[in-house]
């Protein structure tokens, strides 16, 4: 008779290797679906959400790297506008949209930087640390125009007309707490001025009203503005960059027009739900940086008058958007701008 005990070298079941095995397959099935899921993707169309209205620079850019990353990706690209709050309802949209790489947003620094800054701690549904930084797409100049009616052809003749009608004249934006009401109120506090400042869904909004004299100035992205001035219907006095805009060498910078140091720029760039795969991230951070460098996208956008960024990618975006918080926070702080 043979004894089982000399050949049966079976491990002893124990509630502890049970359970070991139990955990030990659930965390592969688990990993599993995230890995295939990445490798996998994308396998249908992909949605860049624009909390802007259509029509604006925003979401001219948007429709613009749509078509290219679409042919890049291999399935299609879709724009969707989700327009209010100032891009708060489209910006919350997607942050707490499914991280799956589907759903991505368009952003700029009026829902990264100037919305968490001046809204009350709470009130956002989102927070900046909602989403994962793709890249940026462009930085675009912003235009001081003035309607036509207007007694001005220049900053200081703005200025001159503004501080002897005080409190008479009103500023146009394209929301409360966008980057364009920010640099209208900038201005303001700057050039010492008493002006009324009215809200509009989109700068293109405001156009009729401009142009009617109903709204005295604004700022706005030169994407739709410029082309307005060259047409005669709009003034354009001043660019806000450092430096004159190669698409408008003719007009002059606010700061060398008599408001020393004045910037205030738009950037735009794509951003995901902050959990979403690593893989998908910087799979749509490469393929936008392809895109960003092909030369006929790039003519599209200079004709819109966005300018390349230096470092697309999202090492960059996240320095762009650090760096413009810190300014942003400053200029807040000095008690000269109140928002109402």
């Amino acid at each position: 008779m043979t004894d089982r005990r000399s050949t049966d070298r079976r491990t002893p079941v124990t509630l502890r290797t049970v359970l070991a095995a139990t955990l030990g397959a659930a965390l592969a099935a688990t990993a599993l679906p995230s890995t295939a899921s990445a490798q996998a993707w994308p396998a249908r169309s992909v949605t860049i959400v624009v909390p802007f209205a259509a029509g604006g620079g925003t979401d001219a850019i948007a429709r613009v790297l749509a078509d290219r990353l679409a042919a890049k990706l291999g399935q299609s690209v879709v724009v969707e506008n989700r327009a209010g709050a100032a891009s708060a309802i489209g910006t919350a949209h997607v942050a707490r949209a499914a991280p799956d790489g589907y759903t991505i947003l368009m952003t700029t620094n009026s829902a990264q930087v100037i919305l968490p800054l001046i809204q009350p701690p709470g009130s956002l549904n989102y927070a900046t640390s909602d989403f994962a930084m793709i890249g940026l797409t462009g930085i675009l100049p912003n235009l001081l125009i003035a309607a036509p009616s207007v007694p001005a052809k220049s900053v200081q003749e703005l200025i001159a007309h503004a501080k002897a009608n005080p409190g008479k004249l009103s500023f146009a934006s394209s929301g409360n707490g966008t980057i364009t009401h920010l640099i209208g109120e900038l201005f303001k506090a700057r050039a010492g001025i008493d002006v009324v400042h009215v809200p509009y869904k989109t700068g293109v909004q405001a156009a009729p009203d401009l142009m009617e004299g109903r709204i005295q100035y604004m700022f706005d992205n030169i994407i739709w503005s410029l082309p307005v001035v060259r047409q005669g219907k709009l003034k354009g006095l001043a660019i806000t960059t450092r430096e004159r805009s190669k698409l408008a060498p003719d007009i002059p910078t606010v700061a060398e027009s008599g408001v020393p140091g004045f910037e205030g720029i738009t950037w735009l760039g794509l951003a995901a739900p902050a959990k979403a795969p690593d893989a998908v991230v910087q799979r749509l951070s490469k393929e936008l940086a392809t895109v960003l460098a092909e030369p006929d996208v790039i003519a599209k956008l200079a004709a819109t008058g966005a300018e390349p960024p230096s470092n697309p990618g999202p090492d960059g975006m996240k320095s762009m958007l650090a760096g413009d918080i810190a300014r942003w926070k400053a200029i807040l702080s000095d008690g000269k701008i109140k928002l109402k």
